[in-house]
This record gives C-alpha cells, sequence and structure tokens, in this order.
C-alpha cells in the first residue's frame, strides 16, 4: 500500500509530484483524459502539504487556480482543505489550499 501524503517527508512529496506530473503528460498525450484530471488533482493534493495552512484566514477570499474569476471564501480550515463557498453558491465543500491564490 502507499504512503499516505500526511506521512511523506518533503523529498518524498516533490518526487511524488514529479511522478505525477510525467504520469499526467502521459495521459494527455495519449488523450485519456480522465486520467489525466485524476493524476492533476493528485498534484494538488500533494502540494497542500508543501504549504502552510496557517497562511489561509477563514473568511478571506480566494481565487481558485486555474478557474478563470472563479473564487472561493473560507469558511475554516481543516488540514490541507479550506471549506467554504466557490462565487457565493450555498453549498460548501472543500478545495485543497494548492489550489488558492491570493486574490491582488
Amino acid at each position: 500500500m502507499d504512503k499516505r501524503y500526511s506521512r511523506m517527508t518533503e523529498m518524498e512529496l516533490r518526487n511524488e509530484i514529479a511522478s505525477l506530473k510525467e504520469k499526467a503528460q502521459k495521459a494527455e498525450q495519449m488523450g485519456m483524459v480522465n486520467e489525466y484530471a485524476v493524476h492533476e488533482r493528485k498534484m494538488a493534493m500533494a502540494k497542500s502539504y508543501l504549504m502552510d495552512p496557517g497562511q489561509f484566514v477563514p473568511g478571506k477570499e480566494y481565487h481558485l487556480a486555474g478557474e478563470v474569476m472563479s473564487t472561493f471564501k473560507i469558511t475554516y480550515m481543516n488540514g490541507v482543505f479550506a471549506w467554504g463557498y466557490r462565487d457565493g453558491q450555498k453549498e460548501e465543500e472543500a478545495v485543497p489550499i494548492s489550489l488558492l491564490e491570493d486574490v491582488q
């Protein structure tokens, strides 16, 4: 069984991200859209464990990486996940912190 991201060292996480990036590129070249999306999501999760959750503030609004004009307002933090609302929607959801960018 694979090791959980939360148990990996920084070096192990960086190696995992590099491996996932390579797999994602191969999947994209082969036209395997779903497999590409899975590897991209796993990369986002692994990158979150390299970040400091304390840098993300509940009540603050952030841009979602890769989504044009999409914002996410954090209501609370739980580990490397920010819980809140996307573009003022009514349903609360969680996103990995690596997908959040400061609103400029």
